[in-house]
């Protein structure tokens, strides 16, 4: 990683010089408080200051070994970005986008990371019967008391952005999505397009990818390395040797590993996507930041995407 800066970039109506690499938190329970100081400290040895939490992530475990090591690190907190979700009631059975779970979730969120306030807080899957009207009221009293600075969701798509941004005030800036080499659905369906021959011309998300970009929404693709719905890692997967090929060749052009290039191929999305590394291990991690050094021409983007088994219609 000598020499290597970490791609960063503004985004629109939110935070600025974001990573374009997030560590993602969901796994810091399994680490002691030493464990989760050292995988921060590498993380921002990297240019990776952005953290992504949620209230369901251990039950509120991850957020507070992250809350207990950074307030342990002596780094300042205007030095980095911090980011949970709420919504997600596991407990409860049930996703919860009222404004009193939204509001004491983030009491919550902010005891247990030991902060006065978040960069991001994002709406954790669609409550199936929310009212905008009360999600509207709750961001306005986390925004004006300062306790949140921007907003967003994950795993939202088109409608339910629309019909939350007719009554909240503050602008959706990022939103959360499954996204790889192997879980392309987010852009499948433009190339197949009116072709009967393959399920992949279905419509599954009403182009919420293009959404996005129409309004300046920040897509973070969780999951950038795995197959189908958390089944493992396809890197080295020898049920897909052809991706595994592809990747190597790219790999070897740019020294780098095949995580790296997987998940620059992320990164060459002109939609400017930040990419999570739900990694706790620091050299998993090294190989992750390592993908700023492969700057994908078109051609291999190409290569990559038809080596995870699309044809070109």
């Amino acid at each position: 990683m000598k020499g290597v800066s970490m791609k960063k970039f503004d985004v629109v109506n939110g935070p600025k010089s974001v990573p374009a690499i997030i560590l993602g938190c969901m796994r810091m329970p399994s680490l002691s408080v030493k464990e989760a100081e050292n995988i921060i400290s590498v993380s921002l040895e990297l240019g990776i200051n952005f953290f992504d939490h949620a209230t369901c992530y251990g039950n509120g475990e991850a957020e507070t070994r992250f809350g207990d090591a950074f307030s342990n690190m002596g780094v300042k907190r205007e030095d980095v970005i911090i980011q949970s979700k709420c919504g997600l009631c596991f407990d409860r059975n049930e996703f919860d986008w009222t404004k009193e779970n939204i509001l004491s979730s983030v009491d919550d969120s902010l005891k247990r990371l030991k902060t006065d306030y978040l960069d991001a807080l994002l709406l954790h899957r669609p409550d199936l019967i929310f009212e905008p009207e009360q999600v509207a009221e709750a961001f306005d009293i986390l925004f004006t008391s300062g306790k949140v600075r921007h907003f967003g969701v994950s795993n939202v798509p088109t409608l339910q952005m629309e019909l939350l941004r007719k009554y909240v005030k503050q602008p959706l800036v990022f939103n959360q999505l499954q996204f790889s080499l192997e879980q392309s659905q987010l852009i499948d369906q433009a190339l197949y397009i009116n072709n009967l021959t393959t399920e992949r011309s279905i419509d599954r998300d009403n182009g919420t990818l293009d959404y996005c970009r129409l309004h300046d929404i920040t897509i973070q693709a969780w999951s950038p390395l795995q197959k189908g719905f958390f089944k493992g890692c396809f890197v080295d997967d020898p049920e897909l040797p052809e991706l595994n090929k592809a990747l190597g060749e790219v790999a070897e052009k740019y020294g780098v590993s095949k995580t790296a290039v997987a998940i620059a191929w992320i990164l060459r999305h002109p939609a400017k996507m930040q990419a999570i590394a739900g990694t706790m291990n620091p050299e998993h991690l090294r190989d992750m930041a390592a993908a700023s050094k492969a700057e994908l021409t078109h051609n291999e983007w190409y290569k990559l995407y038809l080596a995870s088994g699309k044809v070109l219609p």
